[in-house]
């Protein structure tokens, strides 16, 4: 059994990789990313993340800013570990 990805640190400003694009599927009405050979179907949550790691934002400021939208949810720890084991898949960098 593997131990669970280290979270990112809060200065981490992540970025998508170049092969994976967000997209949104307007028959679905879902995001998506696509990627060689691979499309991952996103919630809601995991949409609003990824739409944040545009490079130029810290994870301290994607966690700021997704605290305003779900006030009541346990943001930080949920960003860093959904950040960290996407970095881990490679889909982030």
């Amino acid at each position: 059994m593997s131990a669970p990805p280290s979270p990112p640190g809060p200065d981490w400003r992540p970025r998508l990789r170049r092969a994976i694009v967000l997209r949104h599927d307007p028959v679905r009405d879902q995001d998506l990313l696509v990627m060689p050979e691979r499309i991952v179907v996103l919630n809601e949550e995991a949409a609003a993340v990824v739409r944040l790691c545009d490079g130029e934002r810290t994870v301290g400021d994607i966690v700021t800013e997704l605290t305003g939208t779900w006030p009541a949810a346990p943001v930080a720890a949920d960003v860093s570990g959904f950040l960290a084991r996407i970095r881990d898949e490679g889909w982030v960098g």
